[in-house]
C-alpha cells in the first residue's frame, strides 16, 4: 500500500517536512509495512522555500543583504533538487519576506513610507550570479508598499527626481519620481524565467488597493494610505510613459505593497496561485500515481 503525506507546515511551530516525518511516524504504527512517500507543499506563503528544498533534495543559499529600513538582515533563499518535479535543477525559490518582510521591523517602527524591497532584488541578483536562470518567488509577509521600486533598483534600474538624482527609498518617495531609466538593468534578467506566487487579487490603487487593504497592517495611517496610493500610482504612470504595459489594475498588481506590479513590469512576470506553482515543481501529481491514501 503507497501512503502519500503532502502537508503544508505548521505556522511557527514545525515546518512541512517535519509534520509529515509526524505523520509518517504515527502511520507506521498501524500500517507498519506501507510504503510512505513524503512530499512537503506550500501554498507560496511562509515556509514555500523550506518545504520545496525538502521536497526536492535542494539547499538553502543565506546571505546578509538590505532589510526594509535600510539595515543590514540575514536571509536566505533555497535553490531546488533533481529529486521529482518538473522544474529545472537551476531552480531559485525566494519568498520576497525573507529580505524585505514585516518580521524584520519592531512594530514600533513599521512605517511603508520608508520601507524598501531592495533586499529581494539583491537575492535575485545573487542567484542570477550562481547561475540560476529560472526563479519562483512568493509574495506575501511584506513591509513595503513601494511598488517593487526597491527591488528594481537592486537590479540596475534608475529612479530618479526631477533634477536627476536617485528618488529615496521606500512608498512616499514614488511620488517624486520624474524618470524611470532601465539602460542598465542587469543582463542576465532577458535570460531568466520568472513565476511569482501570488494568491491575492488586488489591484494597485483604490479601495481594495495595495495601500488600503494592507498598508494599515504595514503601519500606515489613514493619512499614509491615502499618500502612498497616490505615490503608487503616479509610479504606475511613470512606468507607463517609459514603455511598460500598463498593469495597475490587473488582478495581483497590489500584492505585496505593489510587488506584483513591479514584478510584472521589471521581471516581465507570471503571476500564479502559489499551490499550483508548488505542486508542479515538486512533481505532486506523478508522485501521486498508484497511492492508496494521500
Amino acid at each position: 500500500m503507497k501512503i502519500v503525506i503532502a502537508p503544508d507546515s505548521f505556522k511557527e511551530s514545525l515546518s512541512a517536512l517535519e509534520v509529515a516525518n509526524e505523520i509518517e511516524a504515527g502511520f507506521k504504527h498501524r500500517l507498519p509495512d506501507a510504503e510512505y512517500l513524503k512530499v512537503p507543499v506550500a501554498d507560496g506563503g511562509e515556509g514555500t522555500v523550506q518545504s520545496m528544498v525538502d521536497a526536492t533534495n535542494g539547499h538553502l543559499v543565506e546571505l546578509e543583504v538590505c532589510g526594509p529600513l535600510g539595515q543590514a538582515v540575514k536571509a536566505h533563499y533555497g535553490i531546488l533538487g533533481t529529486e521529482g518535479g518538473t522544474h529545472s535543477p537551476r531552480t531559485a525559490v525566494i519568498e520576497m519576506a525573507a529580505a524585505s518582510g514585516l518580521h524584520h521591523v519592531s512594530p514600533a517602527l513599521r512605517n511603508p513610507r520608508l520601507t524598501t524591497s531592495y533586499g529581494t532584488g539583491e537575492l535575485i541578483v545573487d542567484a542570477m550570479e550562481r547561475g540560476i536562470r529560472h526563479f519562483i518567488i512568493g509574495l506575501g509577509g511584506s513591509a513595503t508598499n513601494d511598488g517593487g521600486a526597491g527591488m528594481a533598483k537592486a537590479l540596475g534600474a534608475k529612479l530618479l527626481d526631477s533634477t536627476g538624482l536617485e528618488i529615496s527609498p521606500g512608498g512616499a518617495a514614488l511620488a517624486a519620481l520624474a524618470t524611470l531609466d532601465c539602460s542598465q538593468l542587469h543582463p542576465a534578467l532577458a535570460e531568466c524565467h520568472f513565476e511569482v506566487a501570488c494568491d491575492v487579487d488586488n489591484p494597485l490603487c483604490g479601495e481594495r488597493g495595495a495601500s488600503a487593504v494592507f498598508g494599515p497592517q504595514k503601519g500606515a495611517t489613514e493619512e499614509m494610505v491615502a499618500e502612498l496610493d497616490a505615490a503608487l500610482g503616479h509610479f504606475a504612470d511613470i512606468l507607463a510613459q517609459s514603455g511598460f504595459e500598463d498593469k495597475r489594475l490587473q488582478s495581483g498588481a497590489g500584492a505585496a505593497g505593489g510587488m506584483g506590479l513591479g514584478v510584472m513590469a521589471f521581471l516581465d512576470a507570471e503571476l500564479r496561485p502559489g499551490i499550483d506553482i508548488v505542486m508542479q515543481a515538486v512533481g505532486l501529481d506523478a508522485k501521486l500515481e498508484g497511492a492508496a491514501l494521500v
